[in-house]
């Protein structure tokens, strides 16, 4: 019945998806890429209206507030951010192999797990925002105000949750168009939102906090209600609406690898984010400069690493690996080229871009020179991003875990000893950035030669 039905429907969904598993590769990856870097972008202003906004209205202490909680915020919505992927690769795979009623399973599946865990994570995250901050060593002057800002923005992480879910199935079968048009809106009504409750409000960091969540639930509920409304082939039938504990299953084990990845890689960043708190509100706020700018940077790398989960599962899905495998070389050169330019920016008008954020001089000496010691190591980055989208998309998203931990060792291990240095001080800190950036690519190529992703097939366990 299967099989069946999916020559039947697998036609009309087609028409209006994106097959990727003929075509020439390049002309797939970049068109696929694009409207996913347009939409990460647009969700980056999200942060940059934060910043720039808290920054100028309510100056770099509160500007200071806000950005010491990312981290910690991250650490909660990366495990609801992995499952997504997980399911996406499972979505993409049965996708690539025609399997229809298996998708529409599949997305019943992953929408039931995606809303019990980010239940349990809003609920957790809020309760333990002042003993997490506590634990980071905030400064006393600014700890009650990132307390306000966090809970109010991990208290909306069901919005977050169900943005990135049907981000990752619309991704999985091959549209990265439908989200950005929803996103664009949400973009704007939070700019707006933003200059509302801080600037005629009053509110405050709560208030940034505020416009976020709001404009990112009204962007997943949009997109949510349009998708299934105008695409009958995803909407499941009415027998397929009770979620299949077997699925479900295959959903998590997919999704907790890249979900403890993405945990580990931001317990690595809160620890940085520690120990740059100990060097005072200038290098902190720096440091969350530098941050934000630096989202801009991952996005092309993160977009493409996304369509390249999409690509490799659809392939891999379809048996055809020696395609997914010229997905990911065209994939190295493309992020290599990127790295290099960035550096070359960065280097002759890294104080300009700085300057748009804070004011203050030595704020914008320590982060322009920061954006060069990072940018350095962005060609490994880009390679770390590549690798494992690839991985991911080949089922093996159980390096995503591996990666983690290398991620945590270096952030840790390398922060503690070269902070310490006394000619190298907090400069230690974006020091440490590179080197594990460098070491972690390192893991990546290795993981990659070994093979191990040709047996990892998800539909096939």
């Amino acid at each position: 019945m299967d099989n069946q039905e999916s020559e039947k429907e697998g036609v009309s969904l087609l028409a209006r998806m994106k097959d990727m598993t003929q075509g020439s590769e390049v002309r797939c990856l970049v068109s696929f890429t694009l409207p996913l870097l347009l939409g990460n972008l647009l969700q980056q202003t999200y942060n940059v209206a934060d910043t720039m906004i808290v920054g100028n209205y309510l100056g770099d202490d509160m500007l200071a507030a806000v950005g010491t909680t990312g981290s910690v915020s991250y650490l909660f919505f990366a495990l609801c951010i992995g499952l997504s992927i997980g399911s996406g690769v499972l979505i993409s795979q049965f996708f690539g192999a025609k399997r229809m009623e298996s998708v529409r399973k599949a997305i019943v599946a992953s929408a039931a797990v995606t809303l019990l865990f980010a239940s349990v994570i809003s609920i957790v995250s809020v309760i333990a925002a002042r003993p997490v901050l506590n634990l980071m060593n905030v400064p006393k002057d600014l700890i009650d105000y990132s307390v306000k800002y966090m809970r109010t923005s991990c208290a909306g992480t069901v919005c977050v949750a169900a943005y990135n879910w049907i981000n990752a199935v619309m991704r999985a079968l091959g549209d990265s168009k439908t989200p950005l048009i929803f996103l664009f809106v949400s973009t704007v009504m939070n700019v707006g939102l933003d200059i509302l409750f801080i600037s005629v409000f009053k509110k405050g960091v709560v208030g940034a906090a505020l416009a976020t969540v709001i404009s990112q639930g009204f962007s997943a509920a949009s997109c949510i209600f349009f998708c299934f409304r105008t695409n009958k082939d995803i909407r499941p039938h009415r027998s397929e609406m009770r979620p299949d504990k077997y699925l479900m299953t295959k959903c998590v084990r997919a999704g907790i690898p890249i979900a403890m990845q993405n945990g580990l890689i931001s317990i690595s960043m809160v620890a940085l984010q520690r120990v740059t708190n100990g060097f005072g509100d200038t290098v902190m706020a720096a440091y969350t400069v530098n941050m934000r700018i630096e989202q801009f940077v991952h996005q092309p790398f993160m977009s493409l690493s996304a369509a390249l989960t999409a690509f490799t599962g659809q392939n891999i899905g379809a048996a055809k690996q020696e395609r997914a495998v010229r997905g990911l070389k065209t994939a190295m050169k493309l992020v290599f080229v990127f790295g290099i330019s960035m550096l070359v920016m960065f280097t002759l008008i890294g104080k300009l871009i700085v300057g748009c954020f804070v004011s203050g001089e030595e704020t914008i000496s320590i982060a322009s020179k920061a954006l060069i010691i990072t940018g350095s190591c962005y060609a490994p980055l880009g390679l770390i991003y590549s690798i494992r989208g690839f991985l991911n998309g080949a089922g093996d998203t159980g390096y995503a875990l591996v990666n983690g931990i290398a991620e945590v060792v270096c952030r840790i291990l390398f922060s503690l000893i070269l902070t310490k240095i006394a000619f190298i001080s907090y400069w230690g800190i974006w020091i440490t950035t590179a080197i594990t950036w460098a070491a972690t690519g390192g893991v990546s190529v290795l993981r990659y030669l070994g093979g191990k992703w040709r047996l990892k097939s998800v539909t096939e366990q």
